[in-house]
């Protein structure tokens, strides 16, 4: 009797919520119907059924939270669906962790699934393979296989979510991507001597508000970043005349395109991403990650961009930025951070970024450091464009100017390393053209 498992659906998620049913006890289910919604950490997905037959129990009524690989439904022939669902599994406060440090995939938990919201079903369309590991065989599909012998991966370390343990693309490539992040996971010992988040008792007067997926993975998260990673910072002050220049002129002349449609518009976030991309390509040593023994380095540039929500925060992944114009970066952003906002964001759109761009200048803020966004070793914080008094050239005058911080994981980056990027990306900044060329 297959079961359905609640599964895994980003990298950073150790427990889904059922949104809503979409099937019923006692419904027919064909292969690749909606069985549920679930909600993550990062977004709300849809869970699909990868075999036909009938749902006899919903073990997880819509609205409870269970860590992944636990059972939340079955289906079978019909012959079960009259006898009494379980009860549902209780909510874990401690998450039990998988076997393996899993990176992003949108395929179900560690156990064998009949269920996910498989992002990778046609690249993966082609039939089994088995795989002489030496140790047996694995069935595994050929792009599988093929992106296994790219980076050296040993397939039989890799468990499959595919029907019945087979591996797919986002097997592999989360197995490649924890293996890269899994140096910046805390020890269990050093996670036990943590502190402990203080009680704090609601008096009469005071309301409780549950946190919901994101706000309380957002925590765990940024509070594993500044455990984990021993940060430093260092600060600019951009001459922004010309980027602020550099903004108008472009809006102008797009407005001037698009006629009477509704133009264009980029913002100055969009010429700081371009900049980012630009300043990362040129020093390759701020493009990578803490590995324990040895440093990651990102050949292409995905740059990050801080999304607040309303309960936490999220950050979709601008990929190749480098090789963008300043209007595909900010047709992307502003598509991205739509979606993000709606919950609508697919996994990959959100994981992979080799850097982070945080910006809250929209808010009248002067300047702030931000918290590094796991595995990368740097992150942006950048403060708002305002008008104030400058000294160019030795005369007192009113110019545009803007704070940049730059967070760094020191274990990656030393403080002139980092200052000789934040330099050359203040100069970019200060000379916008010289990116868009």
């Amino acid at each position: 009797m297959p079961e359905v498992f609640m599964p895994r659906l980003s990298d950073t998620m150790q427990e889904g919520t059922v949104s809503t049913w979409t099937k019923q006890v006692g419904d027919r289910v064909e292969k690749g119907d909606v069985l549920a919604e679930i909600e993550t950490d990062k977004a709300t997905m849809e869970l699909e059924a990868y075999d036909a037959g009938v749902l006899e129990k919903i073990v997880v009524e819509a609205g409870q939270t269970v860590p992944i690989g636990e059972i939340i439904a079955v289906i079978g022939d019909g012959s079960g669906s009259s006898k009494p669902a379980p009860k549902a599994t209780a909510k874990a406060t401690t998450p039990a962790a998988p076997s393996a440090p899993i990176a992003p995939t949108t395929h179900a938990a560690p156990a064998p699934p009949v269920a996910s919201a498989d992002t990778d079903a046609d690249a993966d369309a082609d039939a089994d393979t088995g795989v002489d590991t030496g140790a047996g065989t694995v069935k595994a599909s050929p792009l599988a296989r093929a992106i296994a012998r790219d980076a050296g991966l040993d397939l039989s370390a890799v468990r499959g979510s595919g029907p019945g343990g087979r591996i797919v693309r986002s097997d592999v490539e989360a197995a490649v991507a924890a293996l890269r992040s899994a140096p910046a996971a805390a020890p269990a010992a050093s996670r036990a001597t943590a502190p402990a988040a203080p009680i704090v008792a609601s008096g009469a007067d005071d309301e409780e508000l549950p946190l919901g997926n994101v706000r309380r993975i957002t925590a765990r998260r940024l509070t594993e970043s500044m455990q984990q990673a021993p940060h430093f910072y260092v600060t600019s002050a951009v001459a922004a005349d010309e980027l602020v220049e550099a903004r108008a002129r472009i809006n102008a002349g797009l407005a001037a395109v698009a006629g009477d449609a509704t133009p264009v518009k980029i913002s100055v976030n969009d010429l700081v991403v371009k900049a980012v991309a630009t300043a990362l390509r040129a020093h390759p040593e701020v493009n990578v990650s803490y590995g324990g023994d040895k440093l990651i380095r990102h050949r292409r540039v995905h740059v990050g961009v801080a999304v607040a929500l309303p309960d936490g925060l999220i950050v979709p992944v601008i990929r190749d930025a480098d090789t963008l114009t300043v209007t595909q970066i900010s047709a992307q952003t502003r598509d991205l951070a739509t979606r993000a906002r709606a919950g609508k964001l697919k996994p990959d759109e959100f994981t992979g970024s080799t850097f982070s761009v945080s910006n809250l200048g929209m808010f009248g803020v002067d300047q702030f450091t931000a918290v590094i966004n796991p595995p990368e070793a740097a992150i942006l914080a950048v403060g708002a464009t305002k008008q104030e008094p400058v000294v160019r050239d030795g005369v007192l005058a009113v110019g545009y100017t803007m704070r940049v911080t730059l967070s760094v994981d020191h274990r990656a980056l030393d403080g002139a390393t980092a200052a000789k990027f934040l330099a050359d990306l203040t100069a970019l900044l200060e000379n916008p053209l010289a990116t868009l060329a």
